[in-house]
């Protein structure tokens, strides 16, 4: 029986392991394309969602990195990535007020378009990893990555409606006030679960 265990352990490592990488790939190649696409367009909500990808990109490096180790390693990982997503929040927060402040309307188009495309890309992920969104803080944090990435581009595509129909930079500003406040919950709801598992991998420890 603990062959048969080992063996399946051993094939589920696997499969996660490869669809880890899948969505790196996807990830950081979205990071490329929408940063550039935001430049040119001046638009925080792609902008912020290019950092997104970036985060995420890290997010599943770091998943990889740590997918074989001990409970410790990987609720540790996943506190750092919950305080990188409360990070990230807090940075688009503050860039929308200065965007608020200074900007002008982005271009539309170029929101729509490449909106568009990475909402397919995080659809994509967010399937590949659906079997994730149960399992321990390190791996949920990768699901809740993708998934709200997934609802950032449905805002960014609003967005860009918006900002053809009015001629103003304020449904732009709008998401992306939108998106940070939920990096911020996400993280929280992450570093909660993860010191949790700390905790409990801690009294495992000092109860042998």
């Amino acid at each position: 029986m603990a062959g048969c265990c080992d063996h399946a352990a051993s094939a589920a490592l696997r499969i996660s392991r490869r669809l880890l990488w899948i969505v790196l790939v996807i990830n950081a190649s979205m990071f490329v394309v929408e940063a550039a696409a935001g430049w040119q367009a001046e638009s925080l909500a792609l902008q912020a969602d290019a950092l997104d990808f970036l985060g995420d990109s890290a997010n599943y490096a770091i998943a990889l990195f740590v997918l074989a180790r001990s409970v410790a390693w990987r609720a540790g990982s996943a506190l750092v990535k919950g305080f990188a997503m409360v990070g990230f929040g807090v940075f688009l927060s503050a860039a929308s007020v200065y965007h608020a402040a200074v900007g002008s309307a982005p271009e539309a188009q170029v929101m729509g378009a490449v909106g568009a495309l990475a909402l397919l890309a995080n659809v994509v992920s967010a399937v590949l990893l659906f079997r994730f969104r149960s399992g321990d803080a390190n791996l949920r944090a990768v699901w809740l990555c993708s998934r709200n990435d997934a609802i950032g581009n449905l805002a960014v595509i609003a967005a860009a409606g918006g900002v053809f129909l009015s001629g103003t930079a304020w449904p732009d500003l709008a998401v992306g006030l939108g998106m940070a406040g939920l990096a911020v919950w996400a993280g929280a709801s992450v570093i909660r679960q993860a010191r949790g598992e700390l905790r409990h991998a801690v009294d495992a420890a000092a109860a042998e």
